[in-house]
């Protein structure tokens, strides 16, 4: 179902260039983020993100992982690359579109409010709301998902050797027409909110598991 393809070196070069803005680019640093980008699974350590200065995010689906780097970022939605046609979109933590895979989620819309702009720290019990979604192919448009966010215990999460506590919340998605339910999960730092970790749904049947490398914050940009 899901098949993240790989970056050649050449393209690879193109999209960390972007993503580095002004800093400089070894050849020895794309190599080795090449590297840890080719095969069927992933295994990057502390050292190996460190020697790239690039905000690193791992993506890891049903048949295969890679670690995307950020290539865009703007109004707040950041796009991670892997191959030329291969993107992750995320907002706040969450996946709001994809491009390139066998199934796509081509939009993500909160009509009333939106929980994760506000931060999920917030959450003091359980929260119902609207999600709408996009999904391809079959031009599933405009599909109304009814959500329900519950806040659970902390957790302790190892990323790259460090663990970390994070809360865990719960995200459940229903979608009446459809009969279909999803279970997506994100570990959240429970100072400010910011999403760790995350098991999120892009379409039915299709999860994705991103884990924050390197992560990419406003403030830091």
């Amino acid at each position: 179902m899901f098949a993240l393809r790989y970056l050649s070196f050449g393209g690879l070069a193109l999209v960390l260039v972007v993503a580095g803005g002004c800093s400089s680019v070894s050849r020895g640093s794309l190599e080795a983020v090449r590297l840890a980008m080719h095969g069927e699974k992933v295994e990057p350590t502390a050292a190996s993100v460190a020697a790239t200065p690039y905000f690193q995010l791992q993506v890891n689906g049903p048949e295969g992982e890679a670690i995307l780097v950020l290539a865009k970022a703007e109004h707040g939605q950041l796009g991670w690359y892997g191959t030329g046609n291969d993107i992750v979109f995320t907002r706040d933590g969450v996946v709001v579109k994809t491009v390139g895979l066998p199934q796509n989620l081509d939009g993500s819309a909160f009509p009333s409010a939106d929980p994760f702009k506000t931060g999920l720290q917030r959450l003091s019990g359980p929260l119902d709301y609207t999600r709408r979604m996009d999904w391809s192919p079959g031009y599933r448009y405009g599909v109304v998902v009814q959500a329900h966010l519950e806040p659970k215990a902390l957790e302790d999460v190892e990323i790259l050797g460090t663990v970390r506590r994070l809360r865990r919340v719960d995200e459940q998605l229903g979608v009446p027409g459809l009969g279909t339910r999803m279970t997506n999960r994100y570990w959240v730092d429970p100072a400010d909110g910011f999403i760790w970790k995350s098991r999120q749904y892009i379409a039915p049947g299709v999860p994705l598991e991103l884990i924050q490398l390197r992560p990419y914050r406003e403030d830091a940009s």
